[in-house]
C-alpha cells in the first residue's frame, strides 16, 4: 500500500484549494447585529430580540427536556406540529416546522427553484433572501421599495415565465411597514397559480394596524400561498431557533419536510415552543408593552427630524443613506448598538423605556442640521 499523503490546506503557499462553486464569489455572508463586548453597558438593539427573559415555566420545560438529550429529537416535531395546527385551525399536513424561519426560507427556495429560475422580492428586505437564492443557483429579481414599502404592483410586473417564487416580508425587515390585506389579495389574484408566494410574517404578533394583512386568513383561498412564522421574536426564543410554515396546500408542506435537515429542531427548542404556546397570553402582554412604545418613539424621531416610515414590527428604521456608518457610530457612542445597513439606514429595535431614551438622545446627536 502506498504511503498516505498528508492533507494540504489552502494556507500552504502554492497549494491550490479544492474547487468550490463559483456562485460563492457572488454571495454575501449574513451579518448579525453586533453584541456588546464584555463589560460594555450598551442597549442591545441590533437584532430585534426581546428584552425580556424567558418565563419560568418555559425555562422549566427546557430543563426537563435537556435531561433526555441523549436521544435524538422527534424529526417531525409531531407534538408541536399538532399544537400549531390546532392554534391555526388547519390540518397537520399543512404545517412544517424548522430551525427558525430562515431555514424554512432556504428550504422553500430549494423546493421551488432549479438553477436559472427567478425569485422576486423587494429590496431592501430580509438580508437572507439574496443568499438563499444564490445557494440554489436561482436568479434574484430585486424590486426597489417605495418610501420603505414593498411595491406590490412593481413586484407583480416583475413576474415572468421564469419566476417560481415571490417573497413578501410583512412587516418588512428592516424598514417596518406592513402590507395591506387588500393589496396582498389583489397581488395574489394577479400572480399565476404556478408561482409560489411566501408571506414572511416573522413579526406578525407586533402588528396593530387593522388593515394589515394576516396571511393565515388567506390560505384557504390561495393554494399557492405559504405563510411563515417564528418563535424568535414575540415568543422570545431567538436562541433556540424554532420557526414554522403554514401552506395553502399540503403538497407544499410535504415538500418542505422532504428537504428538511433531519433533527434540526432540538428537543429543547421543541419543548420551549410548546411551553410558550401554553403561556401565549403572558407573552402577548409583553408584546403589547413594546407596541405601546413603538409609535411614540417613531413620532419623537420624526419630530427630531428623521423621516421614519410606518413601523409595524418591534423596530423602527432611520433612512440615513450615505451617512449610515457615521450615525451608527454616534449611536454606539451614546450607548446604543443598532443594525447598520451601509449606505441605506439603521434598524433600531424597540425594547425598554430606558433604551428608547438612549435612542432619542443618540438620534438628536446624529442628525446633521440642514
Amino acid at each position: 500500500m502506498p504511503p498516505m499523503r498528508a492533507r494540504s490546506t489552502s494556507s500552504v503557499a502554492g497549494v491550490t484549494p479544492p474547487r468550490l462553486r463559483p456562485a460563492l464569489d457572488r454571495m454575501g455572508t449574513y451579518r448579525p447585529g453586533r453584541r456588546p463586548d464584555a463589560g460594555q453597558d450598551l442597549s442591545r438593539l441590533a437584532s430585534n430580540e426581546t428584552p425580556y427573559p424567558l418565563l419560568p415555566s418555559v425555562v422549566t420545560a427546557i430543563s426537563d427536556a435537556l435531561a433526555g438529550s441523549n436521544r435524538y429529537p422527534d424529526p417531525a416535531a409531531t407534538v408541536l406540529t399538532e399544537a400549531l395546527a390546532a392554534k391555526h385551525g388547519v390540518d397537520v399536513g399543512r404545517i412544517a416546522v424548522g430551525c427558525g424561519s430562515v431555514q424554512l426560507v432556504q428550504e422553500v427556495v430549494e423546493i421551488s427553484c432549479d438553477a436559472g429560475d427567478e425569485v422576486v422580492y423587494g429590496w431592501r428586505s430580509f438580508e437572507a433572501y439574496p443568499t438563499m437564492t444564490a445557494i440554489a443557483g436561482a436568479v434574484p429579481v430585486q424590486v426597489p421599495l417605495t418610501h420603505g414599502h414593498l411595491d406590490l404592483p412593481a413586484m407583480a410586473a416583475a413576474v415572468t415565465d421564469q419566476t417560481r417564487l415571490v417573497l413578501l416580508c410583512s412587516p418588512n425587515n428592516p424598514t417596518g411597514p406592513a402590507l395591506a390585506a387588500d393589496a396582498v389579495k389583489d397581488f395574489l389574484e394577479g400572480v399565476p397559480d404556478r408561482v409560489l408566494v411566501v408571506l414572511d410574517e416573522a413579526y406578525a404578533e407586533f402588528v396593530d394596524d387593522p388593515l394589515a394583512v394576516d396571511g393565515t386568513r388567506l390560505l384557504s383561498s390561495y393554494p399557492n400561498l405559504l405563510v411563515m412564522r417564528t418563535f424568535s421574536k414575540a415568543y422570545g426564543l431567538a436562541g433556540l431557533r424554532v420557526g414554522y410554515a403554514i401552506a395553502g396546500t399540503p403538497e407544499v408542506a410535504t415538500a418542505l419536510r422532504q428537504v428538511h435537515l433531519p433533527f434540526a429542531v432540538s428537543v429543547a427548542a421543541q419543548a420551549a415552543a410548546l411551553a410558550s404556546l401554553t403561556v401565549e397570553d403572558q407573552l402577548l402582554a409583553r408584546v403589547a408593552e413594546i407596541v405601546a412604545q413603538r409609535e411614540p418613539l417613531r413620532r419623537k424621531l420624526i419630530e427630531i427630524g428623521w423621516d421614519v416610515p410606518a413601523a409595524q414590527g418591534n423596530f423602527v428604521w432611520l433612512p440615513a443613506g450615505a451617512d449610515s456608518d457615521r450615525v451608527a457610530q454616534v449611536f454606539e457612542d451614546h450607548g446604543v448598538l443598532v443594525r447598520c445597513f451601509t449606505g441605506e439606514g439603521l434598524r433600531i429595535t424597540v425594547a425598554t423605556p430606558r433604551d428608547s431614551e438612549r435612542v432619542l438622545a443618540a438620534a438628536k446627536a446624529g442628525l446633521v442640521p440642514v
